[in-house]
């Protein structure tokens, strides 16, 4: 029998996140938005600042009587921050005022205490003042009612501060996707045990679980599972209250590779099975009611290789993302590369510094997809497109940024 034909990798994405929403939204606490992600957008409650400021330490005064002008005016009043001076001032008179204090009613300008001399209450210009300088007008960082966030922004530090400045102490943000992570077979045991001399560490469920908090997920390891259908089939009745069922290995099609089998006794709708991409050719997605099940390769690096090209970008639509920062950008390859089969080639590759040429990229020497040595060293992966043709030194090439 023929062997049945490898899916595209656009096919196997488009596939992937065909008809996903974005989960329900959350409100949480302001300082518990960190990293999450907005489900509406965020407006201001106010005007920031709410009044007019100043910008330096010096005098509030008139613009008519000091614009281009050194005279001696008396001094009626003081503003500080949280102390606003709010009597009346009249043409020849000033009032001593702070960095962001607010700027009396009357006062147009400020002239800094640098350009004055100061006799008791009076105050002489050293220096021609100028009309409207050194105050920060009401609302020029933001309006009440202005989009300050859109809705789909994970939300950073920066973002935090300017939520709490336009006096919003709770946000609205999508509930994180829970992905359980199904780890398989016989030869793994959990690291800090001893291994018998045909096993291995398993590593996988620990860099995932990384993997999907840094891409904004909660994990949920349901623990190493043996090689069983019985045991199989538990682990997986655990999994189905996840929006996500991510399995790791055992999708081949060897004795001992029951995943599959496991998944469609319990009705498993399989989309497709293996892609043709390196690594990460049997990789397989399908559907057990409403959790998507990501079935990655037990090799390391096709692992994380596929969850970065296939679960990175189902994890950001649950989440209202958008998709724009998976798009590829393009730099120089450092050394030359030869032509490419059907197959589409993620190459483990380090971004380098070139005093002449400027930034480039420089594929690892070796690419097993076994080496995750190498891949931790790795900070980007060459898209190498099937039956790309060969490409010499200093030819752009399409690169996917690892961040995580």
């Amino acid at each position: 029998m023929a062997p049945s034909p490898l899916m595209p990798v656009e096919e196997a994405l488009a596939a992937i996140i065909a008809g996903v929403e974005p989960l329900p939204p959350e409100t949480v606490a302001l300082d518990d938005a960190w990293e999450r992600t907005l489900a509406e957008d965020l407006a201001a409650g106010r005007d920031q600042p709410p009044f007019n400021a100043s910008a330096m330490d010096g005098y509030a005064v008139h613009g008519d009587d000091v614009d281009g002008t050194q005279p001696v005016l008396k001094v009626v009043g003081q503003s500080a921050a949280g102390r606003a001076y709010t009597g009346p001032v009249k043409r020849g008179e000033a009032v001593r005022i702070f960095t962001g204090a607010p700027v009396p009613d009357d006062c147009d300008t400020i002239v800094i205490q640098e350009n004055t001399v100061r006799d008791g209450d009076l105050i002489r210009l050293t220096t021609p003042g100028t009309r409207g300088r050194h105050i920060r007008r009401r609302g020029v960082d933001f309006a009440a009612g202005q989009v300050l966030i859109a809705a789909g922004t994970r939300l950073n530090a920066r973002h935090i501060g300017v939520a709490a400045a336009a006096n919003q102490a709770q946000l609205k943000v999508r509930r994180k996707p829970l992905v359980a992570i199904l780890p398989t077979g016989d030869e793994l045991v959990a690291p800090g045990e001893v291994p018998r001399a045909d096993q291995i560490i398993s590593s996988n469920n620990h860099a995932l679980a990384a993997f999907v908090r840094r891409m904004g997920g909660e994990p949920v390891d349901l623990g190493i599972v043996a090689d069983r259908m019985e045991a199989l089939d538990k682990a997986i009745a655990r999994g189905l209250d996840a929006d996500i069922l991510v399995t790791i290995g055992g999708a081949s099609v060897g004795d001992h590779d029951l995943i599959q089998a496991a998944l469609k006794a319990r009705g498993l709708d399989l989309a497709f099975w293996k892609i043709a991409m390196r690594p990460g050719k049997p990789m397989m997605f399908g559907r057990l009611g409403a959790t998507r099940v990501v079935g990655l390769p037990g090799n390391p690096v096709s692992a994380q290789v596929c969850a970065r090209i296939f679960l990175k970008p189902l994890i950001d639509r649950l989440l209202g993302r958008n998709a724009e920062d998976d798009q590829p950008d393009l730099l120089p390859v450092a050394t030359a590369l030869g032509a490419n089969d059907q197959r589409q080639d993620y190459l483990r590759a380090q971004i380098i510094r070139d005093a002449e040429k400027g930034a480039m990229v420089a594929p690892q020497s070796l690419q097993d997809s076994s080496l995750q040595h190498n891949f931790a060293k790795a900070d980007c992966l060459i898209i190498r497109p099937p039956h790309a043709p060969e490409a010499e030194p200093g030819t752009p090439v399409p690169i996917l940024r690892l961040d995580f």
